[in-house]
């Protein structure tokens, strides 16, 4: 009977923390074990992601053309051994400019996503946290900004910037950074408000240690969440304006470019021109996506442990072992 008093409660974090004594994993070596055996499309996800990411960076070493190396006398030709996606009007060679595209892509996409990410941190946990009349104000005015159309402010702002990957990774991440200012700011108020803040502030932590060891992890999962679904956001709106000629200018290959001007003028000639940009956008924001559920539900502190980590069956077994022990 002593031996039954002994044992954790039947919570899942006494059955967890039995279960993974044997073994011994670095908190990284943790996640991608996770990540293959419970998110089987959280890993192919990340897997077209690292595979996009590899083509924009060796896309120097990778393709067999110049990114504008032009084939007049092979222009609009279809899929073949010596052009594996055909080329287009003026003879240039579609993969590698699909290859340029995605160096294109990716570089907006993470560049702008940091970007508006330390927008939204800084202004969403400050606004949260302080509360009061600046929270009341500061938010009227992130009001008074979501009101405009998303599009039609980013064509202005993209038009007093100029054309370029630069400009548009800034405007994007100004776009982006200031509409998830509130999405940070529910977080952090409803952590605000839970005791061992007080606690902190009457034990005298400055105010740098409660903002960093106390509001910042138990936000960080939400922050990641809108991190990475805001990745494939910004991929699509940097497409979406380069179709309408105000994103990355020629000669760079940017995939929303080559939706737009000629692709439309000869897609009924040569439909691939339209097809393998679409195709790419496509893969990248679906594999970003499911990697970023994955992530969710990976490092969420609310669902680690019991069925968040062991789910099923396996859960089971290790509770029937623990039980038996005891019994024992």
């Amino acid at each position: 009977m002593s031996e039954i008093r002994e044992m954790p409660p039947k919570g899942t974090g006494g059955i967890v923390a039995g279960a993974g004594e044997g073994k011994r994993h670095s908190p990284l070596a943790d996640f991608f074990i996770r990540l293959f055996k419970e998110k089987p499309l959280g890993t192919v996800g990340l897997v077209i992601v690292v595979f996009f990411l590899f083509l924009a960076i060796f896309a120097d070493q990778i393709t067999p053309y110049g990114m504008n190396e032009s084939h007049v006398a092979d222009r609009l030709q279809g899929p073949s051994t010596t052009y594996w996606m055909g080329t287009d009007n003026q003879g240039r060679d579609l993969l590698t400019r699909i290859i340029y595209g995605a160096r294109v892509s990716m570089v907006v996409g993470l560049g702008a996503t940091a970007l508006s990410m330390v927008i939204s941190i800084v202004g969403g946990v400050t606004s949260g946290f302080i509360g009061g009349k600046f929270d009341l104000i500061f938010q009227r005015f992130v009001d008074a900004y979501m009101v405009f159309p998303t599009l039609v402010i980013l064509i202005v702002l993209a038009s007093l910037t100029g054309q370029g990957i630069t400009q548009i990774t800034i405007v994007l991440g100004l776009q982006f950074g200031i509409v998830g200012i509130r999405s940070v700011r529910g977080p952090v108020i409803q952590v605000k408000s839970n005791v061992y803040i007080d606690a902190a502030k009457a034990a005298g932590c400055p105010l740098w240690r409660i903002l960093w060891r106390h509001i910042m992890p138990n936000v960080m999962a939400t922050i990641i969440i809108f991190a990475t679904l805001r990745i494939p956001g910004i991929i699509l709106t940097e497409a979406s304006l380069s179709f309408l000629g105000f994103g990355v200018p020629p000669p760079d290959p940017s995939w929303g470019g080559m939706l737009s001007g000629s692709a439309r003028t000869y897609m009924l000639q040569n439909p691939w021109i339209a097809v393998w940009p679409g195709l790419a956008l496509a893969a990248v924001v679906y594999g970003s996506n499911m990697f970023g559920d994955a992530m969710r539900d990976l490092l969420d502190p609310r669902m680690r442990g019991g069925i968040g980590r062991y789910s099923g069956t396996k859960f089971q077994k290790i509770r029937e072992k623990m039980v038996k022990k005891a019994e024992a």
